[in-house]
């Protein structure tokens, strides 16, 4: 049986003994990072280890149908220590942070907060998903609010197609929205943007040297 079904499972801190673990009926074998689950936990300030396997979450998630893994199945992983697959899972980016499976959680598990570490831990360790599109979009938006303090549409939508190199997909309902005036061509910046700038730069900084 998968260790990811329902049937009886080790705990987490069981594992910390050993370096690899069976993790597939074929006899496939992953290496394990017994201390995964606690640096997860540490960065985003929240229990999981609450987490009994319920299965309410999934069942309340809108997107599940596109994951490669259910909401419940990545915190499993997380505490079996199976950093690798969570990283480079779909899941943790097309987690769209509704929280229907927070408010669902008979435990108070804050699963979209976890989401968010286990992205930023993806990008600090380049870790690449079937979801590129999703990531160049995290990075862009972030660059966009970096350079001008608020968001410019245009020039985020021109960066995500030069880097995603789908030049043309939208094009004409882009330019419906510009005709309409949804679409500013000029970039407007907030005052004192530089401040932001140093956030950012201090933020970084502080991310990698806990990293």
């Amino acid at each position: 049986m998968s260790l990811l079904g329902r049937g009886r499972l080790p705990v987490a801190r069981r594992i910390k003994q050993v370096k690899v673990i069976t993790v597939t009926s074929s006899g496939k074998k992953e290496t394990v990072d017994a201390g995964f689950a606690e640096r997860v936990q540490q960065k985003s300030g929240k229990e999981l280890r609450q987490c009994y396997h319920c299965l309410k979450c999934s069942a309340g998630c809108p997107l599940t149908f596109a994951m490669d893994w259910t909401p419940n199945q990545i915190i499993r992983m997380v505490q079996l220590g199976l950093e690798k697959r969570v990283l480079s899972s779909s899941t943790i980016w097309l987690c769209a942070s509704c929280e229907t499976c927070s408010t669902r959680c008979p435990n108070e598990v804050d699963l979209p907060a976890i989401m968010d570490t286990l992205k930023e831990m993806a990008i600090r360790n380049d870790m690449r998903s079937e979801q590129t599109v999703i990531q160049v979009f995290h990075r862009v938006f972030l660059n966009c609010l970096r350079e001008y303090g608020r968001l410019h549409e245009l020039s985020l939508l021109l960066s995500l197609k030069l880097l995603t190199l789908n030049l043309f997909e939208d094009m004409m309902l882009g330019m419906k929205m510009f005709a309409k005036g949804k679409i500013n061509l000029l970039p407007t910046r907030i005052e004192n943007v530089r401040q932001l700038d140093v956030i950012f730069r201090t933020f970084g900084e502080s991310k990698r040297s806990r990293s």
